[in-house]
């Protein structure tokens, strides 16, 4: 299967950005910053080509793991005191994860260790005590990047931004940051370049360096990319913890049961494993208040499959995958979200979809209650059929495919 891959991984780093911003406080577009000061400084190097390429990826992806480390280190609780004594040995397992995820990516050259010693310091001061000369070249120039742009922690590039990130660097030459490094960023990033950071067509910029090809991927391949996402949103919150895979799952098993091609079982397998890609942008006080939602939290959790919708929609050629992962609240009757389409304007997937997530929702534990038996979840959906919510033939079809 064909994928604007890079395309992806921009747009999903979005859903990155969205929790890191909520959990670590750095500014938005951190991932896409991050990558354009990675991929401007390794030119610069002599990096081209694929090489270039995979440090974009790397780059866009090097908190992979954030919310897997805060899950199962914190338990969710990143308060503010957590964040402030985060050790160097915490860091170091954040690393650990996310370039054992990154072994899902098609990388296109070796990359190996770029993620896993990207905290690491020139002085071998980080997490597993290496010096600049044990850690990879891309490793350095993505450690200097993301953590000047955590320095900076403005999405506003002023004068005085500049001069504070030129002084830190300088100050922390040769010890926190290797020397070639800070020599060539400087030399790239003059203060005219910097303040560009923060204009509105950076990511332009980016793909103008990095330029998105698609590129035709296994369909094992296809789906360990999609279950890095998963992941990444799954835990976001133990309440939602594994339901994006079980989806997928549930949702290509469906598909498969019903006589679809293998392209077709593979598509919705994508689109399970992203539907909620969107709910990076809810933040978790939403997502895990125990009681009812208000009519005004509602609404921002609603706006999840919207925010889903407008992530995928920046990935070339995925609009049939978008519109499945993203129109799983749609209801036949017209009072779904986030369009309000009627049973006219929804596909066969699209329902597929909608009575899956339903359907996983009910089914799957969560920290709040204990999974319903396969009947009971039917009854719910067979109630929601006869309320003109959702598609009575494949509510049938699920009753034999899961029975």
């Amino acid at each position: 299967m064909e994928l604007d891959i890079i395309g992806l991984l921009g747009a999903c780093s979005y859903a990155l950005d969205c929790v890191e911003a909520e959990l670590t406080h750095v500014a938005t577009k951190h991932g896409k910053r991050v990558a354009y000061m990675s991929v401007c400084t390794a030119q610069k190097m002599g990096i081209t080509g694929d090489a270039l390429q995979d440090l974009a990826a790397c780059s866009l992806l090097h908190d992979n793991a954030l919310t897997q480390y805060i899950y199962e280190e914190f338990h969710n609780d990143l308060t503010k005191n957590n964040t402030e004594n985060i050790t160097s040995k915490q860091l170091g397992i954040h690393c650990i994860y996310g370039e054992e995820n990154l072994k899902m990516y098609p990388f296109l050259t070796d990359v190996k260790n770029v993620i896993l010693y990207h905290h690491e310091n020139a002085d071998g001061s980080g997490p597993f005590g290496k010096t600049w000369e044990e850690i990879p070249l891309f490793a350095r120039i993505i450690h200097l990047c993301d953590i000047l742009d955590a320095f900076c922690r403005t999405p506003v590039f002023d004068d005085a931004v500049w001069q504070r990130a030129k002084d830190y660097l300088l100050k922390n030459k040769g010890t926190k940051f290797d020397t070639a490094c800070v020599d060539t960023f400087l030399e790239v990033f003059g203060q005219e370049h910097f303040l560009s950071l923060g204009d509105a067509d950076l990511e332009e910029r980016l793909w103008n360096i990095v330029p998105r090809k698609k590129r035709d991927l296994s369909d094992e391949m296809c789906k360990n990319f999609a279950n890095l996402f998963a992941k990444i949103i799954d835990y976001k919150s133990e309440f939602t913890s594994r339901h994006s895979l079980g989806v997928a799952e549930n949702a290509a098993r469906l598909s498969r049961y019903l006589g679809d091609d293998e392209e077709t079982v593979l598509k919705m397998y994508l689109a399970g494993a992203l539907h909620d890609i969107g709910k990076a942008a809810i933040g978790n006080d939403i997502l895990e208040k125990p009681g009812r939602l208000t009519d005004e939290e509602f609404s921002k959790m609603k706006n999840h499959a919207g925010y889903t919708y407008l992530i995928l929609s920046q990935a070339e050629g995925m609009e049939d995958i978008r519109d499945w992962a993203a129109l799983h609240h749609e209801k036949l009757d017209g009072t779904g979200y986030p369009f309000g389409k009627t049973a006219d304007e929804l596909n066969r997937q699209e329902r597929i979809m909608a009575c899956i997530d339903i359907y996983q929702a009910l089914t799957e534990s969560r920290p709040y209650k204990s999974g319903m038996t396969h009947e009971a979840a039917c009854e719910i959906l067979e109630n929601m059929v006869q309320k003109g919510w959702i598609d009575g033939e494949i509510t049938e079809q699920i009753k034999k495919c899961f029975a």
